[in-house]
């Protein structure tokens, strides 16, 4: 596990691709990275005309899967460096969809013991290298707590999800995160009616993420 603190998400992605560069020369397994970013929209390959209509801040547009979302202080990214060489038995483009569900699972189970009841929502697409849909990412009923999208390198997994941990009525405005609305968004600390103990959801995290 590697945890970068708040740092810029140029930065972050610049040492995302050095790590898949590491993982693939030295075929380990991966690396676990934990983050956050000041306030930035990337915009992922499905990005539609709309998604982004009054965003005051930061754009950027990046190779992962999905569509414009939001990047913020009040969230944890977390950027799973996962060699897929070695966590795949065969037919890869198949495993890219499990690994998503996977990666979904750990955040739902997470947030189990929060007291959060969520569910993944991905779907898999055999057709398709980033096996994604607009649903991806992890929900409680209605509402979007947590965000995914990957890219793929050299069969090494970069870019991640953001979990909305804190509340902050500034983020999402302005933008379609992931092409809803901005009120379906929500927080950790909405749900819970508190402020999240962030080293402990992390520690619960990583310990859920062994697992990928």
């Amino acid at each position: 596990m590697q945890d970068w603190g708040p740092i810029d998400y140029e930065k972050a992605l610049e040492q995302q691709l050095l790590l898949v560069d590491q993982v693939h020369s030295q075929n380990l397994a991966g690396i676990i990275v934990f983050c956050t970013h000041p306030p930035i929209v990337t915009l992922g390959r499905k990005t539609q005309a709309g998604d982004v209509f009054a965003w005051p801040g930061e754009i950027k547009e990046i190779s992962r899967g999905g569509r414009a979302t939001y990047h913020g202080p009040s969230q944890l990214l977390i950027y799973p460096i996962i060699n897929l060489d070695l966590v795949r038995p065969h037919r890869p483009l198949h495993d890219i969809g499990k690994f998503l569900r996977n990666f979904e699972q750990a955040i739902v189970n997470t947030l189990s013991k929060f007291g959060v009841a969520a569910q993944g929502k991905s779907l898999q697409k055999k057709s398709e290298v980033d096996a994604t849909s607009e649903e991806t990412g992890v929900w409680v009923e209605n509402r979007k707590v947590g965000s995914l999208g990957i890219g793929i390198k050299k069969w090494v997994t970069y870019h991640g999800a953001a979990i909305n941990l804190d509340n902050d009525p500034q983020a999402f405005q302005g933008m379609n995160p992931c092409g809803f609305s901005a009120q379906t968004m929500i927080s950790l600390e909405e749900l819970i009616g508190k402020k999240i103990d962030r080293e402990k959801f992390q520690r619960l995290l990583f310990e859920q993420l062994l697992h990928l």
